[in-house]
């Protein structure tokens, strides 16, 4: 079944309003009908198998009939990743979400090429994300810091794992699987890596755990799944 996400609350005997924009996609492009059903979802109270309820023919409205799937806690995870342009940055929320990221943090360091972060969009596409993919709890996504804020605020007891090119081996495993289970955090830098300065700096923070990520080059956007992708592997959820 078609599914969407919608901000309302989700239960019995509840009506929640569509938004203009589902009201067009749901009516113009998928040519729904009332009482057509779908599975909505909104990040808190599960899946839910719910009813088009037209009102007029720009008016819509959700009613929850069953639900299907109940709610799963959020993912203790956070990715922290520096902006990259747009195209590549959709692709790098939408996969974070799909691998098990908890909140999405964006991080400005010395290399970072986008001025403008858009928080917006970042939101938009981890809820598309969502949509397509079955994911329930949307992460959480957080206003840009600068990277020396970020290490400055960490969270105490969390592992913040950091994806080193200048690493002196190319396998991550050993320093991943000696890893004490606990919550974690990842950090991908931008294309041109991070700075000399930054490096140095990560490596002085006690709870920061530099790996490497192969013998290739990779490009931001990949390195972020392969990051992901080996952390859930060895010490995630996976």
């Amino acid at each position: 079944m078609q599914r969407l996400y919608v901000a309302g609350d989700l239960a019995q005997a509840a009506r929640v309003d569509a938004t203009p924009d589902a009201v067009n996609y749901l009516a113009n492009v998928l040519r729904m009908k009332d009482g057509d059903e779908i599975l909505a979802f909104n990040g808190r109270d599960g899946e839910w198998r719910v009813a088009l309820r037209f009102e007029t023919k720009k008016k819509l409205a959700f009613e929850p009939l069953e639900r299907t799937r109940d709610q799963p806690a959020t993912p203790d995870l956070v990715y922290c990743f520096a902006p990259l342009k747009q195209g590549r940055l959709d692709y790098l929320v939408q996969k974070a979400v799909e691998m098990g990221a908890g909140i999405l943090q964006p991080v400005i360091t010395q290399h970072t090429q986008v001025a403008r972060i858009g928080i917006d969009r970042i939101e938009a596409n981890a809820i598309e994300a969502g949509e397509q993919c079955g994911v329930l709890a949307i992460p959480k996504t957080r206003e840009p810091l600068k990277l020396d804020k970020l290490l400055d605020g960490w969270e105490p007891g969390r592992r913040l794992i950091f994806c080193d090119e200048g690493h002196e081996t190319h396998n991550p495993l050993p320093q991943l699987q000696s890893l004490p289970r606990g919550p974690l955090g990842v950090l991908v830098g931008p294309e041109g890596g991070f700075s000399e300065q930054e490096r140095l700096a990560l490596h002085k923070r006690p709870f920061v755990t530099a790996i490497p990520l192969g013998p290739r080059i990779l490009r931001a956007d990949t390195a972020a799944v392969a990051a992901l992708a080996l952390i859930q592997a060895t010490i995630g959820d996976w």
